[in-house]
Parts: structure tokens; sequence; C-alpha cells
């Protein structure tokens, strides 16, 4: 079976390429490299494996890779609300117009499994479960366009999409602008974080379990086709409170300070539910503890700041 991953050189497509090829998987790439990451130089013995470099917004490009694809993981984006708010353009041709364009050129033979974003439910109810049914109000262009993109997929009729948690985890293309990885660093180098909102709850989800969840849609592509799927840690809808306090159970150095001044300018809180895909037999794998003991131990290696998307 042949795979397409656009961005398949980002943070979650390091870690899901690999994956894929060890499942015996043929796998294109197409990257642009805009970090001048070397994440995939690991795989490059694998003889399933072909790397392009472009933009996934050359409509051509798409039409030579497109008719090879069994599979489509378009992976490519402008991730996150304030990478998207400095660069709406970019951000709306990327994370739109370019996975449209993979809908419009494609054949109806082919999969998409798409990774989507439960930042979409904006600000939940207080101890109310977001489910796949609940509506979606998205507070930033990144939301928006995640939601919009979403329901055209499913609209296809040949997509499922995976409505993922905040992400965590080491990947060979770092970032540490995510919130787990974010505080877990703070943690090691300066050893004390400032929060504002810390009731403000969120679900969590390593990396290696998107790439798990990646695969289990493959897998099972036509019993959940149509459908979108919460993908996440059932035991992980945290505050960042109570994440800090997971972390200084590792690191009991760690101040915590909250500010009762100041506004934190991502207003997302919400809890989610997982049952759905649990429900397809899938269930994340890698614990909060797991995946912050394994970051302090990378932090070991990584001290600069260039690993993130803004």
């Amino acid at each position: 079976m042949n795979v397409l991953v656009t961005g398949g050189a980002g943070y979650l497509g390091s870690v899901t390429v690999p994956a894929l090829l060890r499942r015996g998987f043929r796998v294109t790439v197409l990257d642009s490299f805009m970090y001048g990451q070397s994440s995939l130089l690991d795989c490059c013995h694998d003889e399933n494996l072909s790397i392009v470099r472009g933009d996934v917004r050359d409509e051509a490009l798409l039409k030579k890779l497109l008719p090879k694809a069994d599979v489509i993981l378009p992976l490519a984006c402008l991730v996150g609300a304030p990478l998207c708010q400095q660069k709406p353009v970019e951000a709306r041709t990327i994370n739109y117009e370019a996975v449209r364009m993979l809908i419009d050129l494609g054949s109806r033979q082919q999969r998409i499994v798409f990774p989507t974003t439960n930042s979409g439910y904006g600000v939940g109810q207080d101890g109310i479960f977001c489910t796949e049914e609940t509506p979606l109000h998205p507070i930033s262009l990144y939301g928006v366009l995640k939601a919009d993109i979403e329901k055209a997929l499913l609209d296809s009729g040949r997509a499922v999409t995976l409505r993922l948690a905040t992400a965590f985890g080491i990947s060979p293309r770092m970032r540490l602008d995510l919130l787990v990885n974010d505080f877990t660093y703070r943690a090691v180098t300066d050893r004390f974080v400032i929060l504002f909102e810390a009731h403000f709850k969120r679900n969590y989800v390593h990396v290696r379990d998107i790439a798990r969840a990646f695969i289990h849609a493959i897998d099972n592509f036509d019993r959940m086709k149509n459908e979108p799927y919460n993908v996440g840690l059932s035991e992980a809808n945290l505050s960042k409170m109570e994440l800090c306090l997971e972390i200084k159970k590792q690191i009991p150095e760690f101040t915590i300070l909250e500010s009762a001044i100041g506004k934190d300018p991502d207003q997302r809180n919400y809890i989610v539910s997982n049952d759905k895909i649990e429900k397809t037999g899938f269930k994340a794998q890698v614990t909060l503890p797991v995946g912050i003991a394994e970051l302090i131990k990378g932090y070991q290696v990584i001290r600069r700041n260039q690993y993130s998307n803004v």
C-alpha cells in the first residue's frame, strides 16, 4: 500500500513516517522543509521511502504524486493559533486550500486520514465532556480552518478525521511550544513557571500514540470512514495547574506561580471524551508521567529555543 504524507518531516510526520515504514507501507513524503529540519535522515536507507522537496500548494506537483497514493495523510499545516494569527494568508492556503486540492484532485478510491484538532471545541461547559456530537465553536483562525476543512473532508465520503488532543513527547522534529513540552522545558531549565488562568483544562496525547492512531484508522478505514474521532488520553483531561503538579512530581524543585492578573492568549478550556475511538479498538498508551520522563531526558540534549512553530 502506498501512503502519501504531506508535511512528513514535521513534528507528527517524523514519528509517523518511521512507524509506517516499519509496517511495510511504501511512503512518499512531500515537505517544504521550511524549518530546515533533518528529521527523516535516519529513514533514508529504507527503499520504501521516497522524499519530494516541494510545496503542498503546488498543483502540478500534486497531480504527479496523487495517482500513486492509496492513502493520503495531509500533515502539512501551519500549526497553532499564534502562528496562524501571524500568517493568516499562508494559514488559509496551506491548512484549507491545499487540503481542498487533495480532495478535488484525488480519486474516490483513495483513503484520507486527516488530523484535525479538538481546539474546535473552544470553550466547553464546566464538567461536561466534549464528544464528537458537541457543536464546534473554534476561537482562533487555526481552529476555524481545521473545522472548515474537516467538514469538507467528511462531506467527500472518503475520509476519517482525528480530532487530536494537545500533543506532547519527543520527536526528531521537536516542538517546544506545545503545552506539556513547554512546561516541562521550563521546569528543567528555569525551574519555575507563571500560570495565567491555571484552571483552564485540556486533553493530551503522546505523539507516538498519534502515529498509532493514524495506522489504526488506515487499518480500520471502512468501518471508521466519514466520521470524526477524538484522540487523547482519557485519564489526561487536566488543568494547567494539574499538569504542572504532574511535572513537579518528577522535578520537585519546580516552582509553580499563579498570577491573579493577566489573561492567557489561548482561551481554550474543555474536557474531552475519547470513548468513540476506544470502541473501535484504539486506546492511547503513553501516559503523561512516562511522556514527562521522556521529555526530561530529551532536554538534556535540547537546549535551544528554535524547536517551535513560532
